[in-house]
C-alpha cells in the first residue's frame, strides 16, 4: 500500500466512511493516482479527481456530509498553494470593480439554458423557504413573499435590488406590492431575462456595479449577492446602503455565513465555481453595520438550504439531456459535484442563511420581525 493511500484511510477512520464500501455513501476509487491527488492537492485535487473520474459515489451529498462533520479536511496538511490561496485571500481585495466581474463570466454568464432546467419556474438562485412549501416553486415564492413582508413594501415604494438575478425579485414586488424597482447585477445573461420577464413592470434592471449607484430608496434588499463582496469590502458596501437609503426606509440583507471569520473560500470552490468569493461571519457583519444601522431582526435557516440544493441537484440529473448540448461530460460531474458539496455544508451547519433587517437609527416605527 502506498504511502498517500496509507495517509488517506487513516483520516477517514473517525468519519464512517470506508473505501470501496458497499454503503452509498462509500466512495468507490477506479485509479489509484485518486490518493496521491488528494495529499498533494487537497480539496482541489479530491475536487478535480472526481471531474475526471477517478472515484464514483452514489451518495455524493452524504460523502460530503460526513466528511465535514469529522473535519477530515482539517486533518490534512496543507500544500504550499493552498497556504498561498488563504493568505492571499486575507489581505488582497480580490472584489474591486475589475475582478468583480469575473464571477459574472464563470459561473452567471455560462449559459441561462442550464439555469432555466435547474431552477424554479421563476429562475430564483438561492435559498427557498420550505417552512410549509412541499416543491421548489412554492418554497422559492414563500422566500419572495417572506422578503417582501420583511421589507415592508407598500404601493409606490421604489424599491432597489443588488443582485438582481434574473429578475425574479423584482416582478414579484412589482406585480404584488405596486412598488417600482431599479435590479442591478453584473451579469449580461441575466439581465436579458430579467428584462424580458419584467417588460410592462415598473422595473429598470441596470448592468452595474452596486458602488456605482448613488441615488435614494425606499427600501433595499440584496439576495445572494453579498458572498461575492468580500471582507475588504463589507464596510463600504453597508455605507453605500446607508447612503442610498431613505431615513425611514428598511434595508433586507439574505446572505450565506459562516461559523468563522477566518475561514476562506474552498480551494475547489473558488477555482471552479465562484471566483473570489467569501462567506461573512457574524462578527464580520455586525463589524460592518456598527455605526451605520440598527440591527431590527435576524433569521437563520440554512438547514433549508441544504434542500433547496438537492432539489437543484435533481433538477440538473433529470433534465441533463436538455442542458447537455451546451456543456461537456466534465461540467456534468463538476455541477453534481458543486451542488452535492454545497447541501452537504448547511446540512453540517458549516454554512448558514441569513436573512438580516436593517435600520436607520432615526427610524421612529417599531419593527415587527416576520415569520
Amino acid at each position: 500500500m502506498n504511502k498517500s493511500k496509507k495517509i488517506i484511510l487513516k483520516l477517514l477512520q473517525d468519519s464512517d466512511i470506508e473505501i470501496n464500501g458497499n454503503r452509498a455513501f462509500d466512495p468507490q476509487v477506479k485509479d489509484e493516482s485518486f490518493y496521491k491527488k488528494i495529499i498533494s492537492k487537497g480539496s482541489i485535487g479530491l475536487g478535480e479527481a472526481y471531474m475526471h473520474g477517478l472515484w464514483e459515489c452514489e451518495a455524493l451529498d452524504e460523502f460530503f456530509y460526513k466528511i465535514l462533520n469529522a473535519e477530515v479536511e482539517n486533518k490534512i496538511k496543507k500544500d504550499i498553494n493552498t497556504l498561498l490561496y488563504v493568505i492571499g485571500s486575507k489581505i488582497i481585495n480580490k472584489q474591486t470593480k475589475e475582478k468583480s466581474k469575473e464571477v459574472a463570466k464563470v459561473h452567471y454568464d455560462i449559459g441561462n439554458n442550464l439555469y432555466k432546467w435547474m431552477l424554479d419556474e421563476r429562475m430564483i438562485y438561492s435559498c427557498a423557504y420550505w417552512e410549509h412549501a412541499t416543491n421548489l416553486n412554492e418554497a422559492q415564492e414563500a422566500k419572495l413573499e417572506l422578503i417582501c413582508r420583511k421589507l415592508d413594501l407598500k404601493p409606490g415604494l421604489k424599491l432597489l435590488d443588488i443582485g438582481c438575478g434574473w429578475g425574479g425579485l423584482a416582478k414579484y414586488a412589482a406585480e404584488k406590492y405596486n412598488v417600482s424597482v431599479v435590479g442591478i447585477t453584473l451579469s449580461k445573461e441575466q439581465v436579458a431575462i430579467a428584462n424580458e420577464v419584467n417588460k410592462n413592470l415598473p422595473v429598470e434592471i441596470r448592468l452595474m456595479d452596486y458602488r456605482d449607484v448613488h441615488e435614494k430608496f425606499d427600501r433595499i434588499v440584496s439576495v445572494g449577492m453579498f458572498e461575492h463582496v468580500g471582507h475588504l469590502n463589507y464596510l463600504n458596501f453597508i455605507k453605500l446602503a446607508h447612503e442610498n437609503l431613505t431615513d425611514d426606509g428598511i434595508f433586507l440583507l439574505h446572505t450565506i455565513g459562516t461559523n468563522d471569520g477566518e475561514s476562506t473560500t474552498d480551494p475547489w470552490i473558488n477555482k471552479y465555481i465562484f471566483p473570489n468569493g467569501k462567506l461573512p461571519s457574524i462578527t464580520q457583519i455586525a463589524k460592518a453595520i456598527e455605526g451605520y444601522f440598527v440591527l431590527e431582526d435576524w433569521h437563520n435557516f440554512g438547514l433549508y438550504y441544504d434542500r433547496t440544493c438537492m432539489e437543484w441537484l435533481k433538477n440538473f440529473k433529470q433534465n441533463w439531456e436538455h442542458i447537455k448540448p451546451d456543456y461537456s461530460e466534465t461540467f456534468y460531474r463538476m455541477w453534481v459535484y458543486y451542488l452535492s458539496v454545497s447541501a452537504a455544508s448547511f446540512r453540517a451547519r458549516n454554512n448558514h442563511l441569513w436573512q438580516i433587517v436593517l435600520t436607520k437609527k432615526n427610524r421612529q416605527s417599531i419593527y415587527h420581525s416576520i415569520r
